[in-house]
């Protein structure tokens, strides 16, 4: 017989679980109460410095606001504010600042994103004036950079680079404690030991941080040497964020790498291999994209992912030709290749302009791409359709070519191993009919491995000639 349960004595439903938000900082995992994203005011100033043009424009305003819809972030507000004369205090004028407080109180504003770059001193006043949290153009890319980190180097050097960007700014974290009033000893005020103890921590956690990327710079540099030992050359893929790379990478590889209209889509450098049309391998490289006012702190910790770039025989750059603002785009990426030590003299350069699908007759807003740079080739192509693929396979094949040299070599057929070596290291173009002792075979050779050729057939070459 079923009993009946005392209404007091009936077992009580587990209470559901806090809803929240997870997130990193570097190594640490936190887990934010919260029920709702945080509601956002963006702000985009125009700055009108005398002799000198806008900085801002629609492209750049639309490109902020991207930025922001990149995390969980409830967007109240996008605003543009025109800045004349730019304030040491407070950036903004004083009218503007508190135009923007009563604003942002009636609108219950809990964070504040500037698109521009603040001073520490800055960032404190307007949290202090506009009563919110206050972050900076830097401040926001280094925010998506932590969420969107999933390797263990990607996490390490992103929190090296939110340590390099707090070191200045260490000091708002102790506003509440006493400055230092002079003298020695017990006569300093206790803020200046607090700041100290936490810069000393931060020091050392910079330093600790910097010894494990080197390891894994080290680690990757040996992983590196048995694919250098094989004929793979090395095409990069690099670009401003949201230019397609990673799409193209998945279309040329078959890859799944993550690839959405979303900026900063991927961090991590992948790297796969691709048959060329005529019989070549080569590997390719999807890497971290760029953008406008990219921070300086955050390519100093990437070099070790950037390396990719670096030692790349060609360099594939793609652009977004359905931008307005490709070309200014554009020069963006080649400023950071300058900055990492790369030259379209020594690199071959293929422009490959994508989203060409995209360009219709009635969009007249998109002005007509042209080159930028010292460019080896273009191929219009769309990374969706795959229209335009084979001439942009063409022009990496061509570009792998140039500095090639073309040899007639005659080789014994007891010789197996030189022989394996040329067709693994080599592209044999043609071969005569075989004789009794001997073949002779014509092929092309890269400079990677024209040295050791030389080495190996000296004395058995019967022409060569430079393509």
């Amino acid at each position: 017989m079923n009993q009946k349960i005392p209404k007091g004595n009936a077992p009580q439903k587990p209470e559901p679980a806090p809803q929240g938000v997870e997130f990193r900082r570097g190594s640490d995992v936190y887990h934010e109460r919260r029920t709702a994203p945080t509601r956002t005011a963006l702000i985009s100033p125009e700055i009108r410095l005398r002799g000198a043009k806008s900085i801002d424009g629609t492209s750049r305003f639309e490109e902020f606001a991207s930025l922001a819809r990149a995390i969980r972030l409830d967007i109240i507000s996008h605003s543009k504010i025109a800045v004349r004369t730019t304030k040491p205090s407070t950036f903004f004028g004083t009218g503007q600042v508190s135009s923007m407080a009563e604003e942002f109180a009636q609108s219950k504003i809990e964070l504040v994103l500037v698109d521009t770059a603040l001073s520490p001193i800055q960032q404190r006043n307007l949290e202090r004036d506009l009563g919110a949290k206050v972050l900076d153009r830097t401040a926001l890319i280094l925010e998506i950079f932590g969420e969107r980190a999933a390797t263990r180097e990607g996490v390490l050097q992103v929190e090296l680079a939110h340590l390099n960007y707090q070191r200045s700014r260490l000091v708002r974290s102790w506003t509440h404690l006493e400055r230092q009033r002079g003298g020695f000893g017990f006569l300093g005020g206790p803020g200046e030991t607090q700041i100290e103890a936490d810069r000393r921590q931060l020091r050392d956690r910079v330093a600790s941080l910097e010894k494990r990327i080197e390891k894994i710079r080290k680690t990757r540099a040996m992983q590196r040497k048995p694919r250098d030992s094989v004929p793979f050359p090395l095409v990069a893929l690099v670009g401003y964020t949201n230019a397609g790379k990673s799409t193209i990478f998945n279309l040329l590889t078959g890859a799944s790498v993550m690839a959405k209209d979303v900026l900063f889509a991927t961090l991590d450098t992948t790297v796969r291999k691709v048959h060329l049309p005529h019989g070549k391998d080569i590997i390719i490289s999807d890497t971290v994209g760029f953008i406008a006012d990219l921070p300086t702190d955050l390519i100093a910790a990437f070099r070790a992912t950037l390396e990719e770039v670096v030692l790349a025989d060609v360099i594939i750059h793609m652009r977004d030709v359905s931008n307005p603002d490709h070309e200014a785009q554009a020069r963006q990426v080649l400023a950071v290749l300058a900055d990492l030590g790369v030259s379209p003299e020594t690199t071959p350069v293929i422009e490959a302009w994508n989203k060409i699908d995209l360009l219709t007759p009635q969009n007249d807003s998109v002005p007509s791409p042209k080159p930028v740079g010292t460019v080896e080739a273009i191929a219009q192509i769309s990374a969706l359709t795959g229209q335009g693929i084979p001439a942009l396979l063409s022009a990496i094949e061509d570009a792998l070519a140039k500095g090639s040299r073309t040899f007639d070599v005659h080789i014994p057929h007891d010789e197996g191993q030189n022989i394996g070596w040329m067709y693994d290291h080599c592209e044999v173009l043609a071969q005569a009919d075989p004789g009794k002792t001997a073949t002779t075979y014509s092929i092309r050779v890269t400079p990677r491995h024209q040295r050791e050729f030389l080495t190996r057939f000296k004395g058995q070459l019967t022409r060569q000639e430079k393509v």
